[in-house]
């Protein structure tokens, strides 16, 4: 499994977000983003492929960019959040852990046309 994994849920529907456009980038030295991994969320609202299974996970900061405003428009409705980034950070500690196969980052997203929430999941 993608040492990072995400799960977008439509809380406007109550059911998974299928077809989601998704980017894992992580932070360089001099502040600027490299793609690390992309794909879309399947049926169950899950992307389990952002890294290759087992790829190494370096500490430091990373962000998931979400393009939600394809997803509603697909739905017909208009949203006012156009994407949604998250930037969170990997710790030395965890980043040991998931090279021995100990952790993973799960980070879901909820979604609705106005608004979002996300956490640390498991």
């Amino acid at each position: 499994m993608s040492p990072i994994t995400t799960h977008v849920l439509d809380t406007s529907l109550g059911r998974p977000a299928a077809g989601v456009r998704v980017v894992l980038e992580r932070g360089g030295k001099s502040s600027e983003w490299q793609i690390v991994g992309h794909g879309e969320t399947d049926t169950d609202g899950r992307l389990r492929t952002l890294m290759a299974d087992q790829a190494p996970l370096d500490a430091g900061l990373y962000r998931l960019v979400f393009d939600t405003r394809r997803y509603f428009e697909g739905r017909g409705v208009r949203a006012f959040y156009p994407s949604v980034i998250i930037t969170f950070e990997v710790a030395p500690e965890d980043a040991n852990a998931v090279a021995k196969n100990a952790a993973h980052y799960h980070v879901p997203l909820l979604i609705s046309p106005f608004g979002y929430t996300t956490y640390r999941g498991s």
